[in-house]
């Protein structure tokens, strides 16, 4: 899968913003905060219907309008496909393939397959539970519509039993309705749970490997799938726990509490590991994640890096260059100096300046 145009209306910095892309290696390049990490915003929203920032909709549009448009024409194999995707302030997003509105915004979810890369991944194995049940979930969503659907019932089924519980005191049949959204929520959270210890095996599989060689054979590193219940357990424990959750107004037990866990030759590098192997950890686990990309679809990613380069050392540099030559990447950065020294081939190279942005005849060798 390629994406071969995008264009913006009123997104961002963005009046209106028209650019073609090459298959392979596309470079924006320029100062900070001008406008780069927004066009590969644009491009991962389109595909995704979701922000990597997290922002919502209405803060994507430009201050004094009401409305933003994103286009773009992507292809898969033979198939050309146009994705029209319009932000709103006040309302839903409409979208549209090839002309024709869909409903849910589930619909467009795995016509294509992105990963993003910022210098905030890196941290991914430090930072809190909820970064990596994030992970999780958006690559998860791209590949399995079965498992999108589980986490959107599941949330919403959560977001409803916490609602009562806050509620309980003032609820005369908030038992009842509790016992009913215990069911909704078992039954939705095992899938979920299956699926991300399937998912789990598959990537620790491929980043024991990756991480080997990006460590010069120094360390190993195993994944390891940290469920907060096991599927046949969930009923006994939500019932159980019934007290302590009205008491703390919380859903305490479930896959919203799963994590994810690193260990370098048995040491836990999230909270033990250095800053160095916690790098190399998240390099490595995007490096997987394209592999998984490739295996589940037979499909090649889009891959955007947000400027991640100048915060690798220059052997993971390389490692990551060696490793994405065969598939259209976009890259962000200030300046074009970590390609030359690398003898990396970009193919396509942008000037972005105060929401400007200007095509640089023959590219960066």
């Amino acid at each position: 899968m390629i994406v071969e145009s995008i264009k913006l209306d009123h997104f961002r910095n963005y009046d209106s913003l028209d650019l073609e892309f090459d298959p392979g290696t596309n470079l924006f390049y320029g100062d900070n905060a001008q406008g780069k990490t927004n066009i590969l915003e644009a491009v991962y929203l389109c595909g995704t219907t979701r922000s990597h920032r997290g922002s919502r909709d209405r803060d994507m549009i430009q201050f004094s309008g009401e409305e933003a448009h994103i286009r773009t024409q992507i292809r898969k194999g033979e198939i050309p496909y146009r994705i029209d995707m319009h932000l709103k302030k006040y309302k839903s997003k409409g979208i549209a393939i090839n002309g024709t509105p869909v409903r849910r915004a589930a619909e467009l979810v795995g016509l294509g397959s992105y990963i993003f890369f910022s210098p905030e991944d890196l941290n991914i194995i430090k930072n809190g539970p909820s970064e990596r049940r994030k992970f999780l979930d958006m690559e998860l969503c791209q590949l399995d519509k079965i498992y999108l659907f589980n986490l959107s019932s599941y949330n919403k089924v959560l977001a409803q039993r916490n609602r009562l519980l806050k509620d309980y005191a003032f609820s005369r049949d908030a038992d009842s309705v509790l016992d009913v959204l215990d069911l909704q929520l078992v039954k939705f959270g095992s899938v979920i749970i299956k699926l991300r210890r399937d998912f789990s095996k598959k990537l620790d599989t491929l980043i024991g490997r990756i991480h080997g060689n990006l460590s010069g054979g120094r360390e190993t590193l195993t994944l390891v799938y940290e469920n907060d219940v096991e599927e046949a357990e969930f009923p006994e424990k939500l019932a159980a726990t019934r007290e302590k959750d009205i008491k703390m107004k919380f859903s305490g037990v479930g896959p919203h509490r799963d994590d994810l866990c690193f260990l370098v030759d048995d040491t836990d590098i999230r909270r033990f590991g250095s800053q160095g192997q916690q790098r190399t950890a998240a390099l490595s686990l995007k490096l997987s994640e394209i592999e998984i990309v490739k295996q589940s679809t037979s499909e090649t990613p889009v891959l955007l890096l947000d400027d991640v380069l100048s915060e690798l050392d220059s052997s993971r540099q390389r490692y990551l260059l060696d490793h994405i030559h065969d598939i259209q990447t976009m890259i962000t950065c200030t300046g074009v100096d970590d390609f030359v020294k690398n003898n990396f081939q970009i193919d396509k190279t942008f000037y972005v300046s105060s929401g400007q942005v200007e095509a640089v005849a023959g590219g960066v060798q």
